[in-house]
């Protein structure tokens, strides 16, 4: 077989590949022969069927599948003498002008890149801290009250206040005309919880069952529909219900309901501490490694392969895709998803993977048993049944691709947070918390 290797544009090579006619001819008439076997036919024993029969009608697929067979072959073993790493597929394209009793084929595709990564003592990263304080568990037993509080209708005579659920109709009209999303009946509501934009808040505050109001509003300039963004809308509100909340009291009825089994207040400040303690940790691990993901991102100078970033748009689009069908929206396969709109996020995670590949090569920054079987002890501790866990995650390679991928990831941020200038930044619980 002779090969040539032509280098394009930067990761763009081309090889030519020559296959000689006879040795692809050769394996189609064996295959057809084993066909010949199986293959049945009317008017024919099995096993009985004439080789021109099946040629005739299955030689075609025969051909298709040693040419590919043949080509891939031939492609893996040229690029493997000529020690390219191919990133991604290449592309096979018949080429004319083949020596006699040959043919001929164009693989065209990408190699991956070189990277080279700067010194990252010279890079500044800034390391977040979070403590988890009294205020912080007040503010998540709050959070869990409210999840379990009722509401009680108030008397007619009393105005709607903040924290109580309201029912109204309403219409809203830009320039005397309705607009989408701008009417509906029966719609409830809890006063301050930011369900509402602020003004329209303001204006059910006070009102009355049966009472009737008209007022202006105008909308953000970035508010998500741009159909009224920026516009000034008149609204007319017409109250319904008006219904009070009670809250839980923390008792000892209370605290059961969170299965805690001591039902002592004591014992529900040291769980939801613990639940915080580990939730903390885990935004503060994420937001340190972003920080340090960047830095090393822009401390390496590298091309990037289209094919590779074409690959992850295809991944991405097929997860929105995804995503849609499980929101319920009808024809989701069919929902016109621009590649655009991924282009850029694809192109930084493609960059991205090879830098920290590069670097986990160079620092033998692998994974390593203790740190896998750690990382799952940790995981496993939010659950009821810790040792299922372990089990359901020790038993699948693919779950346990995804730990080693987040122990890697780690191995870097500690490595990078070990050798930049550190600017270390404490937060508030509540900063983080709604980052």
């Amino acid at each position: 077989m002779a090969v040539q290797i032509e280098t394009l544009e930067k990761l763009e090579r081309r090889i030519t590949l020559t296959v000689p006619a006879q040795e692809i001819n050769a394996e189609v008439e064996s295959r057809l022969k084993k066909l010949s076997r199986t293959v049945r036919a009317d008017g024919f024993r099995p096993g009985k069927v004439p080789l021109s029969v099946v040629a005739q009608r299955y030689g075609a697929s025969v051909q298709y599948e040693v040419m590919n067979d043949k080509i891939g072959a031939a492609f893996e073993q040229a690029a493997n003498e000529a020690k390219l790493r191919v990133a991604g597929m290449p592309r096979i394209t018949p080429k004319e002008g083949a020596p006699e009793g040959s043919v001929s084929f164009d693989a065209t595709f990408e190699v991956y890149p070189d990277v080279k990564i700067g010194d990252v003592s010279t890079a500044e990263v800034e390391r977040v801290s979070c403590d988890v304080d009294d205020a912080a568990i007040d503010r998540t037993i709050d959070i869990l009250r409210k999840q379990r509080r009722t509401f009680n209708q108030r008397p007619a005579s009393e105005g709607a206040a903040e924290g109580d659920r309201v029912t109204i109709d309403f219409e809203g009209k830009i320039d005397g005309e309705g607009f989408a999303g701008g009417k509906a009946e029966g719609f409830a509501f809890v006063i301050g919880e930011g369900q509402m934009l602020e003004q329209f808040d303001k204006a059910v505050r006070g009102m009355q069952v049966g009472q009737s109001k008209t007022f202006p509003l105008k909308f953000p300039d970035d508010y998500g529909s741009k159909d009224v963004a920026g516009k000034e809308a008149d609204f007319l509100v017409t109250m319904k219900k008006v219904e009070a909340q009670h809250l839980p009291t923390v008792d000892e009825t209370f605290i059961k309901s969170l299965g805690i089994g001591a039902a002592t207040t004591e014992a529900l400040r040291a769980d939801v501490r613990k639940n915080l303690e580990r939730e903390v940790k885990f935004r503060v691990l994420s937001r340190n490694k972003a920080a340090a993901m960047d830095a090393l991102v822009k401390l390496a100078e590298l091309e990037v392969p289209n094919s590779l970033v074409a690959a992850e748009v295809d991944r991405m689009t097929a997860s929105a895709r995804e995503d849609l069908k499980q929101r319920g929206v009808k024809d989701a396969d069919k929902a016109p998803i621009p590649a655009e709109i991924f282009k850029a996020q694809a192109e930084r995670r493609v960059r991205l993977g090879l830098v920290v590949g590069e670097l986990v090569r160079q620092q033998s920054l692998q994974a390593k048993p203790e740190q896998l079987q750690s990382h799952i002890e940790e995981l496993s501790q939010s659950y009821e049944k810790p040792a299922e866990v372990m089990r359901w995650y020790l038993s699948d390679r693919k779950r346990m691709a995804e730990v080693e991928a987040v122990v890697v990831e780690s191995n870097v941020t500690q490595h990078v947070l070990g050798k930049a200038k550190v600017v270390d930044k404490q937060l508030a619980f509540t900063d983080l918390m709604e980052q």
